[in-house]
């Protein structure tokens, strides 16, 4: 069931991604043009630069990120012991990676950052680096390895860490690492992700009963009280558009994950 969740997850979302979507109104758009139905032509094309403008001009993205951002506190006051660290997969392009022979990150290196500045600060903790690959294709190349890679080159004891491998998704993060680690009622452990997608995770661990202190990095956006003109418009339409993808796939997720039973609750609620 979790491959069959795994695969129509991934696949589903392409019939919904904006980029995609774009790219099909055009399509439509040129097919009705060169067919002479002129008309529809028109209405389609017309369409698609109003909502191409918009992208341009609104950063929307960032307003559907802000509030997963904000759901639980950065950089949150720690106790004075945890038991362990989990950081969750999603900063390496393992594939990369093997083909150059070199370690290679992505814009969410920041877990990687304070994953190790945490191991640092809690040298008696646990580690965790939870995480395989979510891709449909390369399958043999896992985040886990490249982050060992990075980690024996940095000069850290690897044999302290502990690697989950096998998840492909937020899901599987949790559930192999519950597995794994099998923790105990009463400890302390830290979970270190992006901060948009922080809710979602820490609602995977608390539905397998596992509570964790969120620990949000990677912030796509400026917090409330740094605003500006700037966060209400912008002239980027890559950039817009990007992050308009990553905030309807992370809403999506969450929506699916919580009538799909996989978290406790849509948004959870900040321990604070």
């Amino acid at each position: 069931m979790d491959t069959f969740f795994f695969w129509i997850s991934k696949l589903g979302w392409y019939a919904f991604r904006p980029d995609i979507l774009l790219v099909g109104f055009l399509l439509a758009g040129l097919i009705c043009l060169y067919a002479g139905a002129r008309k529809k032509a028109l209405a389609i094309l017309t369409v698609l630069t109003l909502f191409m403008v918009g992208i341009t001009v609104f950063p929307a993205g960032k307003w559907l990120l802000s509030p997963l951002e904000s759901r639980f506190s950065t950089n949150p006051e720690l106790p004075e012991n945890i038991d362990g660290i989990i950081v969750l997969a999603g900063a390496e392009d393992s594939y990369k990676g093997v083909l150059w022979g070199q370690v290679a990150l992505n814009s969410a290196a920041d877990r990687l950052h304070y994953f190790m500045a945490l191991m640092r600060q809690y040298p008696d903790a646990v580690p965790v680096f939870s995480g395989g690959t979510g891709s449909l294709v390369t399958q043999g190349y896992k985040s886990s390895d490249m982050a060992r890679q990075m980690f024996l080159e940095l000069g850290f004891d690897v044999d302290r860490i502990r690697f989950e491998s096998a998840s492909r998704n937020t899901y599987e993060n949790g559930k192999f690492s519950y597995d794994m680690i099998k923790p105990a009622p009463g400890q302390q452990w830290v979970l270190v992700t992006t901060a948009w997608h922080m809710p979602r995770a820490v609602g995977v661990f608390e539905k397998l009963g596992w509570k964790v202190i969120p620990f949000p990095v990677d912030h796509a956006g400026y917090p409330l009280d740094a605003r500006s003109v700037f966060s209400f418009f912008s002239l980027n339409f890559t950039g817009n558009l990007d992050a308009l993808q990553t905030g309807l796939h992370e809403w999506t997720g969450l929506a699916v994950y919580y009538l799909t039973g996989k978290t406790t609750a849509l948004l959870p609620p900040s321990p604070g």
